[in-house]
């Protein structure tokens, strides 16, 4: 969990409606956060502290990401994990930057990310959203993480976003080493994936017996495993399997649907990279067969989001995006909010994602919440361009608002 060690500021919100992240109604009243934490609307505050006027407008808890690679420098796997961690680590500076002047103030990495990174920002080396990482993702040899193509004589083993790890014993080390490493989560490959070059993408990837070694040391430390997959034969082993998060989930049927909601599991759709790459995959250098495997899912992430809710399954919302695409990401809003309604678009990016990140300091406004909120000048729920205008809201993050850049 980051703790910003240079931060902490105070502010008063003046004359905003409030969203919690949750009611369905907005409450009008002053929001005042002291040392980056949000107060009781009754306790007191010293009266020299800054101040914003949000009359006409709409304050929201900042936006979480729950699936963002800020180590994905291209559409390319192989190349993403064959370049120099200085070069990767300077782009996922930019990357995470340009994220928080969209708004969103937290986001889980769910293939990359290190100790070192997460100290940089502690530190205030830069300035950049609340950073939870998985570190690399773990796949199997052949399977959505395994860059090489099948004429290639490459021995790949891993790199700042994936690792090839085969067997319960190997496994059971790589997540002892993640968590070791500061990891919030563990990432599996349950199934193929476009980007891949050789795995289809319904086949069920790992074997039980790994998944369940993986989800077992997680569960002992307090922490739990996020799980790529697409089909619901895929969805429902890494069910079987003791997964929490499926990743897209795009061909899931219902019956699946209501096997992730006895199971306590959350969906996190990824809308806006598929649609991303039927639009601009071809020019930014994707194979005939990744974009094949695209169009086999661009359709269905929406059903698949609408049976979720159907079923009672928690839906959040993340991104996926690699590479140039990163620019879409206010597009992955309207997407969402297309099938979910604004809403429940709201409630995903705000309480469900934080719920999913076991964190009730981040994703809600209320007493003992961190400083992290946007104000809009208007009201997303009467006006959803505003949550994907490239206007962007005024961000305020542990009680510091951040200055105004482009939104790209």
């Amino acid at each position: 969990m980051t703790q910003f060690r240079t931060r902490g500021g105070s502010l008063r919100i003046r004359n905003g409606l409030l969203f919690d992240g949750s009611s369905a109604s907005l409450d009008a009243r002053d929001l005042i956060i002291r040392e980056g934490v949000m107060l009781d609307p009754d306790d007191s505050a010293p009266d020299d502290i800054p101040e914003i006027d949000a009359r006409g407008g709409v304050v929201t808890p900042g936006f979480i990401d729950a699936h963002l690679h800020a180590y994905a420098v291209s559409l390319n796997l192989l190349h993403n994990e064959t370049r120099h961690l200085s070069y990767v680590a300077l782009l996922a500076r930019r990357r995470l930057g340009a994220a928080l002047r969209r708004g969103f103030t937290t986001v889980r990495d769910v293939a990359g990310g290190d100790a070192g990174l997460h100290t940089a920002i502690e530190e205030g080396l830069f300035t950049s959203p609340r950073y939870f990482y998985t570190g690399a993702a773990l796949s199997q040899t052949g399977g959505h993480g395994d860059p090489t193509s099948p004429d290639d004589t490459l021995c790949f083993h891993g790199g700042p976003g994936l690792e090839i790890v085969d067997g319960a014993d190997a496994l059971r080390v790589a997540v002892r080493s993640r968590l070791h490493g500061g990891a919030h989560a563990i990432k599996i490959m349950a199934s193929g994936g476009v980007t891949s070059p050789t795995d289809p993408l319904k086949i069920p990837q790992y074997s039980l017996e790994e998944i369940r070694t993986v989800s077992e040391e997680a569960t002992r430390r307090g922490s739990y495993v996020a799980a790529h997959a697409y089909s619901s034969e895929a969805i429902q082993h890494a069910l079987r399997g003791g997964v929490r998060s499926i990743e897209h989930g795009n061909l899931l049927d219902a019956v699946t649907a209501r096997a992730m909601a006895d199971a306590g599991a959350y969906l996190v759709p990824t809308l806006v990279t598929y649609d991303a790459m039927s639009r601009r995959g071809g020019e930014l250098g994707m194979t005939a067969v990744g974009l094949a495997k695209n169009a086999e899912v661009l359709d269905r992430g929406m059903t698949a989001i609408e049976r979720a809710y159907g079923a009672g399954v928690p839906v959040g919302f993340g991104s996926d995006l690699m590479g140039e695409l990163e620019t879409e990401h206010l597009h992955g809003l309207r997407l969402q909010a297309d099938v979910a309604g604004v809403l429940e678009l709201l409630r995903s990016v705000t309480s469900v994602n934080a719920a999913l990140l076991r964190n009730d300091r981040i994703g809600r406004i209320g007493p003992g919440a961190f400083g992290d909120v946007l104000i809009f000048d208007g009201n997303p729920l009467e006006d959803p361009s505003l949550l994907w205008s490239d206007r962007r809201p005024r961000v305020v993050l542990d009680g510091v608002p951040i200055g105004a850049g482009p939104s790209r």
